[in-house]
């Protein structure tokens, strides 16, 4: 049962819940963990955080929301509230403290020592899903790279201990020789990583060559986590990506195949955003994120049926990061899934909020016709009318033809074959030495 409690505390109105619903069973959840995060408004929701939580296996058992313009910064919650929120924890049975926040190595270190249990924050929780998630080589190299940069800058707080045997000059003591060290070993980790990942980014570039000289167009599925991408991805596709009910459950890049009218496009889904996603993850997973950039049309995948105020905060993520990875310039395309957990009053409601958005369900397959159409008309700009003279010799102009312009008009001539056909400009140009003038 929820219970609620507003106090004063360093003059910030504070906000307290007890258990989720939805969360794990607190006796038999092997973590426990207490929520807890400074924001300018009252009315901050910690929904995300403790969806990321049960995606880690941990039960949330409580939150405390603190108004604060800015977190403190030594201590993260004000010093009133820290007291208040050990004796909240540990009548919630919590053997954790999450903050909804990055925190810095010093926040972390003195919110452990004033609460008297371990403290992560948004990122860890973050790192610890994608590491749990990651299933390829690349995966796992970009996840190792992620949490090696972040745990770079905390680690003088996992030595501090050993500092204290050194006095001052002349008594350089063995902790920070360690700590040396082992920034040292860290620092040339991640300079193996990030040539490791060079090559990767290279041979990524090689297999973009070959698709841009097959000239098929490009799209990607982008949204925010868990927002159905790879169930649309395998509707539109016929696909068999693996689905879950989880957050960052897609980590690589998976493209398929999508036709239409006949024509073939390359359709890829893509990691999902978040809001505060971290930064380091977007370092490191730059090379799958290069995919989203050079993709000719962007379909924004959207969760209709989550509330409006959590919809727009999701919106609102997904723009942030295409922004922040420079992805805003091309086309895109709004697509509202999810359809099928939508009654009429809702679905009139989205319709009407989103004008010119398509809404779908890639459960169901509703909308999926219209998304098809909607796909070709933002893709038109990307394809020439030609009319050609193929000789009868070159078969494999002919086929390319027949494979990427899906409808052609072709008229079989003493010199060869005549086509008139609609195809992507690479192909147009590739073929101009067959152009009927």
């Amino acid at each position: 049962m929820d219970s609620s409690h507003n106090g004063r505390g360093d003059g910030d109105a504070t906000r307290v819940r007890g258990e989720r619903n939805g969360s794990q069973p607190t006796q038999r959840a092997r973590q426990r963990a207490f929520c807890i995060a400074a924001a300018p408004s009252a009315d901050e929701d910690l929904s995300e955080l403790a969806e990321l939580l049960r995606t880690a296996g941990v039960a949330v058992v409580g939150e405390l929301i603190q108004r604060r313009e800015r977190p403190h910064p030594d201590t993260y919650l004000g010093g009133g509230k820290l007291a208040e929120t050990r004796e909240l924890a540990r009548e919630a049975g919590a053997n954790l403290i999450a903050c909804d926040d990055e925190l810095t190595a010093r926040q972390e270190r003195n919110l452990e020592q004033a609460l008297g249990l371990p403290v992560v924050d948004r990122t860890t929780v973050i790192l610890d899903i994608f590491a749990s998630h990651a299933g390829t080589a690349e995966g796992k190299l970009q996840v190792e790279l992620a949490q090696l940069e972040y745990n770079l800058a905390r680690m003088r707080g996992l030595w501090s201990h050993l500092e204290r045997l050194g006095g001052g000059i002349g008594t350089r003591g063995p902790g920070e020789t360690q700590i040396e060290t082992d920034r040292r070993l860290a620092r040339d980790r991640i300079a193996a990583l990030r040539r490791r990942l060079e090559h990767v980014k290279g041979t990524r570039a090689v297999q973009r060559a070959e698709r841009e000289r097959a000239a098929l167009p490009t799209v990607a599925l982008v949204g925010y986590t868990n927002a159905g991408k790879s169930t649309l991805l395998n509707a539109l596709t016929g696909a068999e990506v693996s689905v879950r009910d989880r957050l960052f459950h897609t980590l690589d890049p998976t493209t398929r195949t999508l036709r239409l009218s006949g024509r073939p496009y390359l359709l890829t889904d893509t990691v999902g955003f978040i809001s505060k996603l971290p930064h380091q993850l977007v370092d490191a997973f730059a090379a799958t994120l290069e995919e989203t950039r050079r993709a000719q049309l962007l379909l924004h995948v959207i969760d209709a049926s989550a509330p409006r105020e959590q919809l727009e905060m999701m919106k609102q993520a997904v723009e942030t990061t295409l922004e922040e990875i420079g992805a805003t310039d091309g086309p895109r395309l709004l697509v509202l899934n999810k359809a099928d957990l939508l009654d009429a009053e809702s679905r009139e409601d989205v319709r009407l909020r989103y004008p010119k958005a398509v809404l779908v369900s890639g459960t169901t397959g509703e909308g999926l016709q219209e998304l098809g159409e909607r796909i070709e008309s933002e893709l038109a700009h990307t394809l020439r009318a030609v009319e050609l003279l193929v000789p009868y010799t070159d078969g494999a102009s002919l086929a390319e033809l027949h494979e990427v312009a899906g409808e052609l008009a072709r008229e079989d001539t003493a010199e060869g074959v005549r086509v008139r056909a609609l195809v992507p400009a690479h192909l147009a140009d590739r073929l101009a030495r067959f152009a009927i003038a």
